[in-house]
């Protein structure tokens, strides 16, 4: 094997590690994880985080100008957010969540930009990605076979534990399932094409099942634009119409399951076409009071990690706005929000701009492994969710190119 096919191999599995680290708290919900003597998400970090230092170091790196403006916003919103802490009520919360936000959301966006910016890295992370959301499937579907969960949740259960178990795992399915269906845009050959049609259903059953209503939206948008992007580079036309005719037989199925009687396996569909799913979910009095409160506390913020006190929930980090950018306003004030709309519009507008130019399947994996965590970011979890920054660091990873470093040969003295 050649030295650029060895660097290739450790690049992938650089990626492929990354990619298993990203969906830790996915992997944690099968049973033979909870078995092993030590944290998963400790574990692997263990393994990746020095491969990743190690790939970085093998290689030259380019970052296109366009990175500038976020990459600036992103090193100020994170010392603002410090300079927050200082008039913060809270004191576990902020104790909690800061640390997270500062010592491991630089990691993140770093593992991200490196995985996106080396070819060999983003497939192997690709790779990982979607067979790691396969085992999480069949894991969920043996639990079914033995009765010891019902999708959608069983009746009277904790719903907070629900939440934190299946929303990570309807992300991580979603993934997988769009990550299938551009293998089924890019296939060559009806047995190729196939195979990877009946793998998207049947991981798209399986991500629209577990209870996630924002797993279940970032899968249409990722199914819709990941393979119609590559369909139309290639200008299949034809494909691409039977592609989106295909989605929507598929919505119109899902909405007439829906209208049947709630059963166990049914319920995570009904309350997605129920007429007033943001009032079931509570996300709209969460951001009521969040928008309110941010008025109260203008121009500044009340402090990182103090909502959930000023809301009267108490030092409970679970209680956040549900909504980066509205934590960011209550929380960071107007500066805050500002520098958060600076980094990650800014980190949007950059993919907009130099997705145009790259290559088809890079920005179509990239696509469909960001979009659903920047749904999530919308109606859940908090800055302090590593998720949040890796995929920041991915979409700037676009903008990032890698080649081996040249070897230096020392000249022979005498």
């Amino acid at each position: 094997m050649t030295q650029q096919g060895q660097g290739d191999g450790f690049a992938w599995m650089v990626g492929a590690n990354i990619a298993l680290l990203h969906l830790a708290g996915a992997l944690k919900s099968m049973p033979v994880i909870g078995l092993l003597p030590i944290d998963l998400t400790i574990l692997l970090a263990m393994i990746a985080l020095p491969l990743l230092v190690l790939l970085a170091a093998l290689r030259r790196w380019l970052l296109a100008p366009a990175l500038g403006l976020p990459m600036a916003a992103i090193g100020l919103f994170w010392l603002w957010l410090v300079l927050t802490g200082c008039w913060s009520a809270s004191g576990a919360v902020l104790n909690a969540k800061l640390p997270e936000i500062i010592l491991l959301g630089p990691v993140m966006l770093f593992a991200g930009m490196v995985v996106a910016g080396d070819d060999a890295a983003l497939r192997g992370f690709a790779a990982a990605t979607l067979g790691a959301g396969g085992l999480i499937a069949l894991s969920l579907a043996a639990n079914l076979a033995e009765g010891r969960v019902a999708l959608g949740g069983l009746p009277g259960a904790e719903a907070e534990k629900w939440r934190v178990a299946y929303q990570v795992t309807g992300l991580a399915i979603a993934m997988a399932a769009s990550l299938a269906a551009l293998h089924w845009a890019e296939a060559r050959g009806a047995l190729r094409r196939f195979f990877w049609l009946g793998t998207t259903l049947a991981l798209a059953f399986g991500a629209a099942l577990t209870g996630g209503r924002a797993a279940l939206l970032a899968l249409g948008l990722c199914l819709l634009l990941g393979p119609l992007l590559i369909l139309i580079r290639q200008q299949s036309w034809i494909r691409a119409g039977f592609w989106v005719f295909g989605l929507l037989l598929l919505v119109g199925a899902a909405a007439l399951l829906a209208q049947g009687q709630a059963s166990a396996h049914s319920r995570a569909l009904v309350t997605l076409f129920q007429a007033e799913t943001l009032e079931s979910s509570g996300r709209l009095p969460l951001w009521g009071e969040a928008l309110a409160l941010a008025g109260q506390a203008m121009p500044f913020g009340l402090g990182m990690g103090g909502f959930s006190l000023a809301a009267g929930f108490g030092e409970w980090r679970g209680r956040h706005p549900h909504n980066l950018a509205l934590e960011a306003l209550v929380e960071a004030g107007l500066p805050g929000f500002a520098l958060w709309l600076l980094a990650f519009g800014g980190a949007a507008w950059a993919f907009w701009r130099l997705g145009r130019s790259a290559p088809a399947w890079r920005v179509a994996r990239l696509l469909v492994l960001c979009l659903p965590i920047a749904v999530t970011l919308q109606v859940s979890t908090d800055l302090g969710n590593r998720m949040a920054w890796l995929a920041l660091g991915l979409a700037l990873g676009l903008g990032v190119s890698a080649a081996p470093e040249e070897r230096k040969h020392v000249r022979a003295l005498g």
